[in-house]
């Protein structure tokens, strides 16, 4: 039996950053991995982000990052603890405020994206955690260097850190909290390989080319994980699942704590018209006005539907061949399924742009230009940042403006102490847990509107990150011998993922490695002395 999921996100601001500041770079230091993720006042123009050339995207991903900003960081830690019968992750989750103290562009459609999803910006300009972008020179006071500082934290922790379509990610950490990006990508990647040692991964990309679920857009992987998990879990077998902690947080630190419901997943009652555009790619150019449903749970249970459809008509085409099959019977591989929605591949919009969303006409940029090809990938498939991806994950108890109607993550009874009130430290404040657990697990008549935020996504990165490891390690992918453990540990999660970052349209990813023919960057180098000496 599942049930439901209370996920505590720290709200982290200017007026609380010194009082959370020693748990936040505990955390860090402690963690088995780290995952990030970030909102964005916009992201330039999204044709030349998906330029056939993958060095004419990242300079349209530099320029990006040069004139707008980081409007809130999601930092979610993930310490494996040892002392636990079965795998267990201790799991401390923060979203920080953040507010550029110099100009930057803010694009309207991005404003637009944000408040529709809960994003407060009265909140943001008044309590923002203000930093200054590039190297770092100019800033006047000791709080301008609070999230400089994380990051250089960060850096000295030495941890595997996780993104999901995390380029766009990386790079505007980079330009905001390291140093001013490189002209050349091949400089970029050398001086990320220095930069993260213990190694950078894509759940998109492991989503897509490991896992190979039949969508990889962040929340639709974050709940099929979930719910195999789960499934795992009550099966009985050992070894092939986790289970995840939190922390609880006592007295008026309470109060920061943003508790994100996700309910457990309710069957559908009678047939459901489900909207196949949301169902490939998270996102529809209707939103919440779509006559068909995007409720995530009902577009996994159709999936799996399909599948095991498909496997029964493989089983009787073989039993047929074999004479024990029905007489008449041709099974089709794309019986019940959308023809765009092929694992591992983006769907080509221009193919099929009608049947998907026959309501609105062709997408257009913020130029009114119509999309085509890898642009249109982009706007629909929407991932790696808070502008233009719709992953609105987990219910907030807080009112919240309307949302796509998307439904929230499963999970197992037997999963961590806030899941089924036995395990891991006890809370001094059980009461409000119970009654949100209580409005989880109550039944739903339609999926609850979900809200936008980088704490949250970045817990069902690294959701996704630690069910992906627990589950290839059961398989033997990556496994290392006895002898060899200690000294590969930091390498041992998805050896076959590690630094391999996601390209849409792409059949490869972007190898962040080191090439023969490029050098890391002498700002670099300048700034990797500062960091292992101590200076900021």
């Amino acid at each position: 039996m599942e049930s439901s999921l209370v996920v505590p996100v720290i709200d982290v601001q200017n007026d609380n950053v010194k009082e959370f500041w020693p748990a936040m770079v505990l955390a860090i230091k402690t963690a088995s991995f780290v995952a990030l993720d970030t909102e964005l006042s916009g992201l330039g123009n999204r044709k030349s982000l998906l330029a056939e050339s993958i060095e004419d995207r990242y300079k349209a991903i530099c320029q990006a990052a040069r004139s707008r900003s980081i409007l809130s960081l999601g930092i979610a830690c993930f310490k494996r603890l040892d002392d636990k019968a079965a795998e267990t992750y201790l799991v401390q989750v923060y979203n920080l405020t953040l507010l550029c103290s110099e100009e930057y562009v803010i694009e309207p459609q991005s404003v637009q994206f944000l408040v529709q999803h809960g994003f407060d910006f009265n909140k943001q300009y008044a309590s923002g955690i203000p930093y200054v972008k590039g190297n770092g020179k100019g800033v006047l006071d000791d709080q301008g260097v609070h999230i400089r500082a994380l990051f250089t934290e960060l850096l000295r922790a030495r941890r595997p850190v996780v993104f999901h379509n995390g380029l766009i990610d990386i790079a505007f950490l980079y330009q905001s909290f390291y140093s001013h990006l490189p002209e050349r990508l091949d400089t970029f990647t050398a001086n990320l390989f220095d930069m993260f040692p213990a190694g950078i991964y894509d759940t998109k990309y492991v989503t897509e080319f490991e896992l190979r679920l039949t969508a990889s857009y962040l929340e639709y992987a974050y709940k099929k994980c979930k719910l195999d998990n789960s499934r795992l879990a009550t099966s009985g077998g050992t070894g092939s699942h986790f289970h995840v902690d939190f922390c609880q947080y006592a007295g008026h630190m309470s109060s920061y704590v943003d508790y994100r419901i996700c309910q457990a997943v309710a069957s559908a009652e009678g047939p459901t018209d489900i909207c196949q555009r949301f169902s490939a790619f998270g996102w529809c150019p209707n939103g919440a006005q779509c006559p068909s449903s995007h409720d995530t749970d009902l577009i996994i249970l159709q999936d799996e539907k399909v599948t095991g459809d498909k496997r029964k008509r493989k089983k009787r085409l073989r039993n047929k061949k074999r004479g024990r099959g029905e007489a008449g019977e041709v099974p089709s591989i794309c019986d019940g399924a959308p023809e765009h929605k092929i694992p591992h591949m983006e769907a080509d919009p221009r193919e099929t742009p009608a049947e998907l969303c026959p309501e609105r006409g062709p997408l257009v940029d913020g130029d009114g230009n119509p999309l085509q090809g890898e642009a249109v990938d982009m706007e629909a498939n929407g991932e790696g940042n808070g502008v233009s991806r719709d992953k609105p994950g987990c219910s907030n108890p807080a009112p919240t403006a309307p949302t796509d109607d998307v439904t929230n993550a499963k999970n197992n009874t037997n999963e961590s102490r806030e899941e089924d009130g036995g395990r891991g430290p006890l809370s001094d404040h059980p009461s409000k847990a119970e009654a949100l657990k209580t409005k989880a697990d109550a039944p739903k008549s339609k999926a609850d509107p979900g809200t936008h935020r980088a704490g949250f996504d970045a817990f069902m990165t690294g959701y996704i990150f630690a069910h992906s490891c627990t589950l290839m390690k059961k398989e033997g992918v990556g496994a290392v011998k006895k002898e060899e453990k200690e000294e590969k540990k930091e390498q041992s999660w998805l050896p076959l993922c590690l630094n391999k970052v996601y390209l849409s349209g792409k059949a490869a990813p972007l190898n962040v490695v080191k090439s023969t023919f490029a050098r890391s960057s002498k700002a670099h180098t300048q700034k990797m002395e500062m960091v292992w000496g101590g200076a900021v």
